[in-house]
This record gives structure tokens, C-alpha cells and sequence, in this order.
């Protein structure tokens, strides 16, 4: 056996390069576009040769498949993140803020999520259904959870908010390319304003009851992330 085929039998060294093909990858197609981008691209810029990258990832849209599933994953661990150092960032609208700035700072990210055809080509045509469903029913669990502890405003269904919530959201994430010269930071605070007053009630929630919640989110959050990582391979972290 090789000495390179050895080392990609060690889960170490084999997360290693696989996380190295990656950021290669991420950095190509946000450079060029998925068009533009091929496996000897990938392979030249990870050093290694294009049969290794083929020995973590099949076909070339299953490996950009995967870094836009990191991308997502990266997006939701800020968020809990955030959960985690902030209780009230479980409330609607700083939840709101906090992923509208995780997207915007990551140009691709944002594309995937608007289904921007320079940067994914055909793969916009091929959606991930499962992951779509599990991103899906942890919203709707979501938002349960705010309905539970009186937070939203009762005069509109949990399904309609999320309707409603989901295309305030991306209209704010299409809107973002023709900006004004206000920062992301100001655009942020300007969804969470929206956010607050078109969906939330004006319940004042104790500080226990606050953290209870928090702890909650982080749960849902920290399942869909379990499940997203072991679907697509992406290596820890």
C-alpha cells in the first residue's frame, strides 16, 4: 500500500484533506463561479492529485454540494453561538439579526440560499430534500417554541408568522446587493425593527423563563446541526 493511500486510511490525516479540499473549493467557486471551477482546479490548488479528491467525494457536484452544506453549518453554529453568550438572541428578531449577518458575511452562503445561478450552476435545480425538510421542521419547531412562551403575536397562526417571517427575511437578503451605504450592521438592526413589530407580542419573558427558552433553541439547533454534519461528511471543525 501507498504511503499516500495509508495516510488517507487515518481519520485524522483523511479530515484533514478533506477540510483542505474544501476551502479550495469554497475559495474557486467564489472566485469563478461554479462554471468555471473543475476537479484539476480543486486538486492543483489543494496539492494533491484529482483522483485523492475523487477518494472523498464522487462527482464534482457532490463536492460543491458539500461546501455549500458547510456553509449552512457554519451559519447555524454562529447562531448558537450567539444563543449560547446571549439568551435574548433566542427571541425572534435578534435570532433574525444574528443569521442575516452569518449570511452576509458569507458570499456564498447568501447565493446558495438565493439560488444564484453564477455561483451554482446546475445545482441549483438539484435541491437537498431532506435537508430542506429537516431546516423546515426545525423552523416550524422553532417558532412553536415562541408560540409556547407567548412571544408572538396570537392574532396570526405559527405557520402563517413563518410565512410571513420567511419572506420578510429574504426579501431583506435580495435587497442586500443594491444596499445604500449603511453597513450590514445597520441593515441588521433595521430586520430585527421589522421583525419585532410585525410578528412579535409584547410579552416581557422573566430572565429564567428567557434562558429555559435559550437552552431550547440551542437543542433544536444543535440536532440540526448533528444531522447536516453526518449527512454530507463534513469533517469537525
Amino acid at each position: 500500500m501507498s504511503a499516500n493511500a495509508e495516510r488517507l486510511r487515518d481519520p485524522q490525516q483523511r479530515a484533514e484533506r478533506a477540510t483542505r479540499i474544501l476551502d479550495v473549493a469554497a475559495d474557486l467557486l467564489l472566485r469563478h463561479g461554479y462554471r468555471r471551477v473543475t476537479i484539476d482546479d480543486v486538486a492543483e490548488g489543494a496539492g494533491i492529485g484529482k483522483g485523492t479528491v475523487y477518494l472523498h467525494w464522487k462527482t464534482r457536484e457532490q463536492l460543491f454540494s458539500v461546501v455549500f452544506a458547510r456553509e449552512v453549518l457554519y451559519a447555524m453554529d454562529e447562531l448558537r453561538q450567539a444563543l449560547r453568550q446571549d439568551a435574548s438572541a433566542c427571541l425572534l428578531h435578534n435570532f433574525a439579526r444574528a443569521y442575516f449577518l452569518a449570511i452576509t458575511n458569507r458570499p456564498l452562503l447568501r447565493g446558495f440560499l438565493l439560488a444564484d445561478p453564477h455561483l451554482l450552476g446546475k445545482l441549483t435545480s438539484s435541491p437537498d430534500t431532506a435537508r430542506d425538510e429537516r431546516h423546515g421542521s426545525m423552523a416550524r419547531d422553532y417558532l412553536n417554541l415562541l408560540t409556547e412562551y407567548g412571544l408572538l403575536r396570537d392574532d396570526m397562526r405559527p405557520d402563517e408568522i413563518g410565512y410571513a417571517y420567511q419572506a420578510t427575511f429574504e426579501g431583506f437578503l435580495r435587497a442586500e446587493g443594491d444596499a445604500s451605504a449603511d453597513g450590514p450592521e445597520q441593515r441588521a438592526d433595521l430586520l430585527a425593527r421589522t421583525v419585532q413589530r410585525a410578528f412579535e407580542s409584547e410579552a416581557v419573558i422573566p430572565e429564567a423563563r428567557l434562558r429555559d427558552l435559550a437552552a431550547a433553541t440551542v437543542t433544536l439547533l444543535s440536532d440540526l446541526i448533528d444531522a447536516d454534519r453526518a449527512e454530507s461528511g463534513i469533517p469537525e471543525g
